[in-house]
């Protein structure tokens, strides 16, 4: 969906005098190629565009064969390494890194209203994987990519990676590799703390259930809908908005996202408890084993340190006000 002349429809932070954040305008059209970066302190040049891809590298050689995945396995990635395959060597020769994130999602991925850069959990999980490749001032091309959309980006090499909030799961495996888990969330329901909705059950009917298409929301309620309608938008934050303005009676996203829109709007809270597993892990192309291996490294060393962990800060910085009560990352899983 385009909007006339790519409008600025925006998602925008508001400061208020409670120190909250509520959502000043919906975010319905992402441009393509969202920021150019040279390091997290470096120049900005807004709507730069990745350079022409060069000669592509050989196909890399296939990974192990692994068992069928599973609810049990989903989670489960290639052993780390820092050895330059195909992938890695194809990212080095271009000079930069071009990685699908969000700009909308409040702690995750979102445009910082006070610097004007992106900021969040996965923006700085991007720069510790960008550094790790590229060296301590790495070029990153930062591409906004909807939820739809994160696959087919993969799959056509239009970015390297996505970091995304993107959970693993079998049937997104088929199309797409993914690293180990960074993160582990749950789908949760939010509404308005004044509604009758108590969670994801029947008290959903004759509701108005909003998620984003493509997303794992929008699986569970095509499986289940307790007697809900359910409305699809391109994006999570999007559908915040429908809550305010009436058009939707609650949303079904992960609860790692609805905790980020319940901090934006006070007038909202989760229902219920989360009732899946979703563990987001960074999402690349199937051919790129050897830069799974590389993040599945970066990773290692990024939950590393205990409580002084580069993950642990992270999460102290972003996520904790609104996610409270987690002692660190979930362990990695291995296939091989």
């Amino acid at each position: 969906m385009r909007a006339r002349g790519l409008r600025n429809l925006r998602a925008v932070l508001a400061p208020v005098a409670s120190g909250m954040c509520v959502m000043a305008a919906a975010a319905a059209v992402l441009v393509p190629a969202l920021v150019h970066e040279t390091g997290p302190a470096g120049p900005v040049r807004h709507g730069a565009s990745a350079p022409a891809a060069p000669h592509r590298a050989p196909r890399p050689a296939a990974a192990p064969a692994a068992a069928k995945c599973t609810a049990q396995n989903a989670a489960e990635s290639l052993r780390p390494s820092s050895d330059d395959g195909a992938a890695v060597s194809r990212i080095k020769e271009k000079g930069q890194l071009v990685v699908g994130v969000d700009q909308n999602t409040y702690r995750w991925g979102y445009r910082d209203p006070a610097t004007g850069k992106l900021a969040g959990f996965d923006i700085d999980l991007v720069w510790a994987i960008a550094r790790d490749i590229l060296g301590p001032d790495p070029d990153v091309v930062f591409k906004a990519v909807p939820t739809a959309q994160r696959v087919p980006a993969l799959q056509r090499h239009t970015v390297d990676m996505v970091v995304r909030t993107m959970t693993i799961n079998c049937a997104r495996k088929a199309q797409v590799a993914f690293s180990t888990a960074y993160f582990q969330a749950g789908q949760q329901v939010l509404a308005p703390k004044a509604s009758k909705i108590k969670a994801f059950d029947d008290s959903l009917r004759g509701k108005r259930v909003c998620t984003a298409a493509g997303s794992t929301g929008e699986s569970e309620l095509r499986a289940q809908r307790h007697g809900a309608s359910v409305l699809t938008v391109p994006n999570q934050l999007d559908c915040l908005v429908r809550l305010q303005l009436g058009e939707a009676d609650a949303v079904l996203t992960d609860n790692a996202l609805a905790a980020a829109q319940a901090a934006q709007d006070p007038t909202v809270e989760l229902k219920g408890r989360p009732f899946t597993d979703e563990p987001y892990g960074v999402a690349m192309n199937q051919d790129d084993t050897d830069l799974v291996r590389r993040v599945n490294k970066v990773l290692d060393d990024y939950r590393d340190g205990g409580s002084d962990s580069p993950w642990m800060r992270a999460y102290r910085k972003w996520l904790r006000a609104d996610l409270p009560g987690i002692s660190g990352p979930p362990s990695p899983e291995y296939s091989d």
